[in-house]
C-alpha cells in the first residue's frame, strides 16, 4: 500500500513543462528575430489573399473557397506556434503550464493536420475540373466544397482532442518535464511520461500514415489521373493550359510535404541527427509553408493576378474622381 501511494505521488500530473529547444544553437537570438519577421510578413500575406479573393465576387468559385480556407490554416498554425516562441525568448520563459502546453498542442497538431487535407481538398477540385470539364459545375459546388472543408476541420480537431486527452493520462516522474523540442509537441511530451505510453505512440503512428502518408497518395494518385486526361488533348498548348493551372498547386505540395517525409524517413532509418539540427529543421517546415503559400498562389495564379490588377484601376478611378 505503501509503495502504491509513493507511486501516485511520484507519478502525478506536472506543474507544466520546460522547453529546452534551440537553447544550445548559438546566435539564437537572430533565429528568433527571423522568425518574427516570417510571422509578420505570413499575416500580411495571407490576409492580402484573402481580402483579394473576398472583394472579387468572380473568385467565390470552389476553387477560391479552398484556397481561402488554406489561407485562414496558414495564419492560424502560425499564430498558434510563432507568438509563444517569440515569448519565450524575449521573456526568456521557457516554462509553460501543463494546460497551456496542451492547448498548444491541439491547435498546433489540428491545423498542421489541416493544412495537410487542405492540399488535398485543393488537388480534388483540381481533379474534378481538368478530367469532367463539362461536369465540374454540378460536380463540385460551392455548397459541397463548404461541407468537405467543414468536415476536414471537424476530422482534424477531433483526432487531436483524442491525442491530448491520452497525454492527460500519462504520469510523469517529474513535477516539470524538460521538453527536446522548440514547443509542446505531441512525441517530446509523450516521451517524458514515466507510465506506459504504448498507447500514444500508436496514435502518433497512426496519424503520421493518416494526415501525411495517406494524403500525399491521394495527390499522387489525382496527379496520375489528371496527366492521363492531359494526354488526351491533341494540342500542346491546351496541355499545357490546363496544367499550368495546377503548377501553384503542385510548388504547395512540395514545400509542405518533402520535408515531413524527409524527417520521418530519417527518423526510420535510425540516422542520428543533432537535437538542435532536427529542431531547426522541424520549426522551419512547419513556419515557412504558410509564408509561401499565398506568395504562390497569387503570383502563379492568372485569375488573383488580374484581380488584383482590377482593384489597382478601380482605386486610381475613384482616386481620379475624387480629385
Amino acid at each position: 500500500q505503501l509503495s502504491a501511494m509513493e507511486r501516485n505521488t511520484t507519478f502525478s500530473k506536472p506543474v507544466g513543462f520546460l522547453i529546452a529547444g534551440l537553447q544550445n544553437l548559438q546566435h539564437s537570438e537572430y533565429y528568433f528575430i527571423f522568425l518574427a519577421f516570417i510571422y509578420l510578413t505570413t499575416l500580411a500575406a495571407n490576409f492580402f489573399l484573402m481580402s483579394i479573393i473576398w472583394l472579387s465576387e468572380c473568385l467565390y468559385t470552389p476553387k477560391y473557397i479552398a484556397v481561402f480556407n488554406l489561407s485562414v490554416v496558414d495564419v492560424s498554425i502560425s499564430t498558434a506556434l510563432i507568438p509563444k516562441c517569440i515569448h519565450q525568448f524575449l521573456f526568456d520563459s521557457r516554462f509553460v503550464l501543463y494546460e497551456t502546453c496542451l492547448t498548444q498542442m491541439l491547435f498546433f497538431h489540428s491545423f498542421n493536420a489541416l493544412e495537410s487535407l487542405s492540399l488535398v481538398v485543393m488537388c480534388y477540385e483540381r481533379l474534378v475540373s481538368i478530367c469532367f470539364p463539362l461536369r465540374s459545375s454540378t460536380i463540385n459546388t460551392n455548397t459541397r466544397m463548404f461541407f468537405i472543408i467543414g468536415f476536414c476541420w471537424v476530422l482534424a480537431f477531433i483526432s487531436f482532442v483524442v491525442a491530448v486527452f491520452f497525454i492527460t493520462r500519462l504520469s510523469f516522474c517529474k513535477p516539470v518535464p524538460v521538453i527536446k523540442s522548440y514547443f509542446c509537441d505531441h512525441g517530446p511530451v509523450f516521451k517524458e511520461a514515466c507510465s506506459s505510453y504504448n498507447a500514444n505512440w500508436t496514435i502518433a503512428s497512426v496519424y503520421i500514415v493518416m494526415y501525411i502518408y495517406v494524403p500525399l497518395s491521394l495527390i499522387t494518385m489525382s496527379y496520375v489521373c489528371i496527366i492521363a486526361a492531359l494526354s488526351r488533348i491533341s494540342s500542346v498548348q491546351g496541355r499545357w493550359k490546363a496544367f499550368k493551372t495546377c503548377t501553384a498547386h503542385l510548388a504547395l505540395v512540395t514545400i509542405f510535404f518533402i520535408p515531413f517525409v524527409v524527417t520521418y524517413m530519417i527518423g526510420w532509418i535510425s540516422v542520428l541527427v543533432d537535437t538542435d539540427t532536427r529542431i531547426l529543421n522541424t520549426s522551419l517546415s512547419a513556419t515557412l509553408p504558410p509564408l509561401l503559400n499565398p506568395i504562390i498562389y497569387t503570383l502563379k495564379t492568372e485569375e488573383v493576378m488580374e484581380q488584383i490588377k482590377n482593384l489597382i484601376r478601380k482605386q486610381k478611378t475613384s482616386s481620379g474622381i475624387v480629385n
